[in-house]
């Protein structure tokens, strides 16, 4: 089964891993918390689910009502853990969990909810205990829907359900979860300006973190540390970033208002800026030549074009002369798993670069694609925000001794999720296995500890002068040089 189809999933955004965020390209780079940074540019849904997620294509009632659907969603939610969760599953747990769920919705509505006590067989029995699943939910439908909101009780339910496994990467996800995930994997492509923001902790202000280069928001001249006080009249302060996000993004063409405070000198000026809105492409990779003969490439996420991006990136440096590359990982919390063999293609030839072991102990392997590039020295920078698809390429890089990793120790996780459509448009996520690198590591819940530990803060990634990691990679690289260069001679 290929890895596209079995819609692989490797990213530690659930638990709000932090991002790096481009800021000026390769001027500076700043953490963001992966929960409230987005890249601004919409109009239109982009939907990847179906055609990338092809084993996960079968969808649930599209048409009845309100509570049939919901009955199936929580059917294919509950058959879907019985049969792909990466660990056996107690019914009980199960049960429990959306009984919870429910309890717990209805709590925030100020009701004292009366439901039946979830009671499963013993043993497992599946088709009997997904008929309770279906009698308390129903109880609960019937009994509350009509006043505190349908499918906010579908929700509920499945929601509690995937919550008992205590993994917190199964989940369930809204439409609008999706939808910012889809874009984000595959890079965008919606109307906007181009500008990443996030909201200021301490005041509740919306914050510029950068715009993308050669966007209407570079070229309007929007930066760093601007503050963006409104967006055609609705002002920001308080507001939340997705709504935030939903102001800025338009239709192509349109034109949209910002009102900006900027801080000159030790006052604040205001700055007001129409920008037109494009089709906006978000990056996953940077690169750039350093000290002349040195290929640095910057992967920000494992996302469907990342593959292309990082083969063109090394396709111009090499152009330009690169004697050895900088593979930097670092707050990269992962993404889809196939990139991740192919980007770690790019750099071994041949043999295995991750292994997958599935609860019955299958295990499939997924070797390099055999396009690898000429071997040059390389380093690959990792940190504390290195996380699933980034610590399959860097552990495979680092087993086949083909690249030293430089930095501090990885996240460490080292399970799979696979996502599955509902037919509303929202999606939940399964951990469906778990991975080792080529010399059979679990990393989960351990990381990977670089062969140069070299600590600093997260936060100073891509800062001139600051950023410690970078500067020993380069260091380490001039030395791999000037040892090559020595024994051709």
């Amino acid at each position: 089964m290929s890895l596209k189809s079995r819609a692989s999933i490797i990213t530690a955004s659930a638990v709000a891993v932090a991002a790096a965020i481009a800021i000026g390209f390769f001027a500076a780079h700043v953490v963001a918390n992966a929960s409230n940074t987005h890249a601004l540019a919409a109009g239109r849904s982009y939907s990847i689910a179906q055609n990338l997620y092809s084993s996960a294509s079968d969808t649930d009632a599209s048409s009845g009502d309100d509570r049939s659907e919901g009955l199936d969603m929580l059917d294919k939610a509950f058959e879907k853990l019985h049969a792909e969760y990466y660990k056996p599953i107690d019914d009980k747990d199960l049960l429990k969990g959306e009984h919870d769920g429910l309890v717990a919705y209805l709590k925030t509505k100020k009701v004292v909810a009366v439901l039946p006590a979830p009671t499963a067989a013993e043993p497992n029995d599946v088709s009997g205990d997904e008929t309770s699943a279906n009698s308390l939910f129903g109880a609960a439908y019937d009994k509350y829907a009509a006043k505190y909101g349908s499918q906010d009780v579908v929700y509920a339910a499945i929601s509690g359900m995937l919550g008992a496994l205590g993994d917190p990467y199964t989940v369930y996800m809204s439409q609008k979860d999706t939808q910012h995930f889809n874009e984000s994997i595959a890079g965008g492509d919606f109307g906007g300006i181009g500008v990443y923001i996030e909201q200021d902790a301490k005041t509740k202000q919306t914050l510029v973190i950068g715009p993308i280069q050669d966007t209407p928001a570079a070229k309007a001249g929007l930066q760093p540390g601007d503050l963006i006080v409104s967006v055609d009249g609705h002002v920001t302060k308080n507001v939340p970033v997705d709504a935030v996000m939903g102001y800025i993004r338009g239709k192509q063409g349109t034109t949209v208002r910002l009102v900006l405070s900027r801080l000159s000198g030790k006052m604040p000026t205001t700055k007001v800026v129409s920008v037109q809105r494009e089709q906006i492409h978000v990056p996953s990779v940077a690169y750039k030549m350093v000290d002349g003969n040195i290929g640095y490439v910057q992967l920000f996420i494992f996302g469907e074009t990342s593959a292309d991006e990082v083969s063109h990136a090394l396709d111009v440096l090499n152009s330009k002369g690169a004697k050895a590359y900088i593979l930097d990982l670092r707050n990269n919390g992962g993404g889809l798993l196939y990139a991740a063999v192919q980007i770690s293609s790019k750099f071994i030839p041949d043999g295995p670069i991750v292994s997958t072991i599935d609860r019955y102990g299958h295990v499939e392997s997924e070797n390099a694609t055999q396009d690898a590039m000429a071997p040059h020295p390389l380093v690959v920078l990792v940190n504390q925000y290195s996380a699933s698809a980034s610590e399959i390429t860097a552990g495979a890089l680092q087993d086949t001794k083909i690249g030293t990793l430089i930095g501090v120790k990885t996240y460490g996780k080292g399970v799979v999720q696979t996502l599955y459509p509902f037919s509303d448009s929202s999606e939940f996520k399964i951990t469906t296995a778990r991975y080792v690198t080529p010399l059979g590591r679990d990393i989960n819940k351990k990381g990977i500890v670089p062969n140069v530990v070299v600590p600093m803060n997260p936060q100073l990634v891509g800062y001139p002068g600051k950023d410690v990691q970078f500067n020993a990679a380069v260091q380490f690289i001039k030395q791999q040089i000037a040892l090559n260069t020595t024994r051709t001679k």
